[in-house]
């Protein structure tokens, strides 16, 4: 075959690679396994090799069909195919791949017309929950829709599922013969309903191939290469999948590493990985060990990490080798409470910015979601924008579903003129002025206007003679794809949510015990290895600016009683300040005398208890004390703050936060010693509030007098 016309050719194709991606790209047609280490180049080496297999004439872009783990990642992938020049080849999610198959196939496999995917499991769920006797709380049917998920993907039906959870040691919801029970009554409503979840694609695509020669004789001759990115996150039943696309035939490219296996809890194992070999002895394996992505500093913490690591299989025994230059070292820090740890945090977020770092480049990576409220009260209280990852979704948000409807109803007649400066028109009148509102929801949608135009600059930069229909296209399959453009903003995530991503800048929050591994790991040493292997992900998500922090009381004033994470000993400097304060602090009485920027402990103004938690700070009581809300004094101090939202330009929570407008419905403070005595109104917003608030309250209470 000869090499496609206006693409790369393959001798420019291969420059740049280094040895080892050369390596996994020229690899023969037949099982290869690269073990990618994070920041390796990987997401590049795989365009490659399927560019270079298309150009070499081993198979057609048609038939070529990669899968990875993200609606996101498979966005790049194609993103990357096309900057090759590469039409046609498949780069979709499991799920996508599957759904596109039974549509197809469903007809002839079924005979009626396709069932729907659900929508909302929870629905169903509670219903099967309440046929069972279970539980019908939301965090309960939570729990029960993850462990269902959990069984289908490890290949479990219900009656199998109390021998297989125990030998899991899950921790069930309910005890394991209810959770059956549920699974069960789930089953059957779903298909008295004729519809489909998530994973009946995987089973029932996976059915129709093995099921159904004709069918899977169809699909095997229109694809023939297959590549699996992140091989290490694969599921039993993605890996039935996968047996069904490929048959008997061994075309078969699999790229992973097994020291970012961080998704057991849901089925995933890097078993498949580690046992490529011996499925297939003649696989050639490759490795790659050369980040291009962090520092030597961050690349040398993140070996020390990972070396840590009990019982490492002779496949996850990769060694970053740093490639770019010298960088600052990790910062290690420890503070009294959260609040503190957050205002350190957001303080050092703004030095970086007023130092040139951009916003995008800038993420906080915690546990859990739950860490999350704190840094968000903390980067508003800065005013430093940021978005919540796992948040609103870009592609449905109003301004950017208004942006897509102008620009399709433009493709009817599209203006003259690049791309760029066509899509900005477009925009115009919707709200992309030349230069960026004050701040608040107006900023909001600004930016996500201009990173619509933005992206039009990407377009124009890697695909030539893009116009106003090639862009529409993209912004479709975008959407589609779940796969947004870059908004400027801190990231606010969860490690889980922060895996394939990287940025400039990384703090680490919230590495205490507890928290980092989590509690409900202990006595489980599997899971506490999976838990440094997320503490790994996220310490290789940063290129260059990296710090680790910590807080020894969740709460202002609370009681010191945490300590760092076990995964911290031997990565401190023994000369490091934080070494010498947590053994000194771990001998502290539990009521400290108070020092110079300590905050004072609370205690409840209805019992007289020590408060213990954000909330019950904020309030002043405990929670089982009763309320005193004043009904009307709430409703009108949340007018007020949307009032005030408007004319600033910004955020109601920038003004006060949903909990502070409830403290002080309930304490109705008559002035301003007691306004500000509400943990979160501090010397600054008091001035700028204060006497509108106290005016306010006033107010209220001489109209309820009369």
């Amino acid at each position: 075959m000869l090499p496609m016309a206006g693409g790369p050719r393959p001798g420019n194709l291969l420059a740049g690679l280094d040895p080892d991606q050369l390596a996994a790209v020229e690899a023969p047609r037949g099982p290869v396994c690269v073990l990618a280490g994070a920041g390796t180049g990987k997401t590049r080496t795989i365009v490659s090799r399927i560019t270079h297999l298309i150009h070499s004439g081993h198979v057609t872009p048609g038939q070529v069909l990669a899968v990875t783990f993200t609606a996101r990642a498979a966005g790049e992938m194609r993103t990357r195919l096309l900057a090759m020049d590469v039409h046609g080849a498949q780069a979709r999610t499991f799920h996508a791949a599957a759904l596109r198959q039974l549509r197809y196939f469903w007809p002839r496999v079924v005979g009626d017309a396709p069932w729907d995917l659900v929508d909302g499991k929870l629905r169903l769920v509670g219903q099967a929950a309440h046929r069972a006797g279970a539980g019908t709380e939301r965090d309960t049917l939570r729990d029960l829709a993850s462990e269902i998920e959990w069984a289908k993907a490890s290949l479990v039906a219900p009656e199998d599922y109390p021998a297989a959870a125990a030998r899991a040691r899950r921790d069930t919801p309910a005890p394991a013969e209810q959770v059956a029970k549920v699974y069960t009554a789930y089953e059957s409503l779903k298909n008295a309903a004729r519809v489909l979840d998530f994973d009946d694609l995987l089973l029932h695509t996976a059915a129709a191939l093995e099921e159904h020669s004709a069918v899977a004789e169809e699909f095997r001759d229109r694809y023939r290469c297959f590549v699996v990115d992140e091989y290490q996150d694969v599921t039993p039943l993605q890996q039935r999948v996968l047996d069904a696309w490929l048959g008997h035939r061994d075309d078969l490219t699999v790229v992973g590493d097994a020291n970012q296996t961080i998704y057991s809890f849901a089925g995933a194992s890097p078993r498949p990985l580690l046992d490529f070999t011996r499925r297939f002895p003649e696989a050639t394996v490759v490795r790659l060990e050369r980040d291009y992505r962090s520092t030597p500093e961050v690349v040398s913490l993140a070996n020390r990490v990972i070396s840590a690591a009990r019982d490492r299989p002779a496949g996850s025994r990769l060694r970053l080798i740093g490639q770019r230059p010298t960088g600052p070292e990790p910062v290690f820090a420890e503070y009294d409470d959260e609040p503190a740890e957050a205002a350190a945090v957001a303080g050092r977020i703004k030095e970086l910015v007023e130092q040139g770092t951009p916003l995008s480049e800038i993420a906080v990576l915690y546990r859990v979601n739950a860490q999350s409220e704190v840094y968000e009260q903390a980067l508003a209280e800065l005013e430093l924008p940021y978005l919540v990852r796992g948040g609103e979704r870009f592609f449905a948000r109003q301004e950017v579903r208004q942006a897509m409807a102008a620009l399709r109803t433009a493709c009817g007649r599209p203006p003259e003129g690049e791309l760029p400066a066509v899509v900005r028109a477009l925009l115009a009148p919707l709200g992309l002025s030349d230069e960026p509102p004050a701040g608040g929801s107006a900023r909001e949608r600004w930016e996500a206007l201009l990173a619509l135009v933005e992206l039009g600059e990407e377009l124009v930069a890697t695909v030539a003679d893009a116009d106003l229909h090639r862009y529409v296209a993209e912004l479709e399959q975008r959407a589609q794809a779940q796969h947004p453009p870059t908004v400027e903003g801190v990231t606010l995530a969860s490690l889980h949510a922060a895996k394939g991503l990287e940025w400039d800048a990384v703090f680490l929050v919230g590495v205490a015990d507890g928290t980092m591994p989590i509690q409900h790991a202990d006595g489980d040493d599997a899971a506490i290895e999976e838990e440094r292997r997320l503490l790994y992900v996220g310490v290789t998500r940063a290129r260059v600016h990296l710090s680790l922090t910590w807080a020894l009381s969740r709460t202002a004033g609370g009681k010191r009683y945490r300590r760092r994470s076990r995964f911290l000993y031997g990565l401190i400097p023994e000369n490091h300040p934080t070494a010498r304060v947590a053994a000194v602090r771990q001998q502290e009485t539990p009521r400290p005398a108070m020092g110079r920027g300590m905050t004072p402990v609370r205690y409840c103004r209805v019992c007289g208890d020590k408060l213990v938690g954000t909330m019950p700070v904020k309030l002043g009581r405990c929670q089982h004390c009763p309320s005193d809300l004043d009904e009307g004094l709430l409703a009108a101090l949340r007018e007020w703050r949307v009032d005030r939202a408007k004319g600033l330009k910004v955020p109601p929570y920038v003004i006060f936060t949903d909990a502070t407008l409830l403290a002080i419905a309930e304490q109705r403070p008559a002035d301003r010693a007691a306004l500000v005595s509400i943990s979160g109104i501090g010397a600054a917003k008091l001035d700028r509030f204060g006497a509108e608030v106290l005016s306010l309250i006033s107010g209220v209470h001489r109209s309820s007098d009369v």
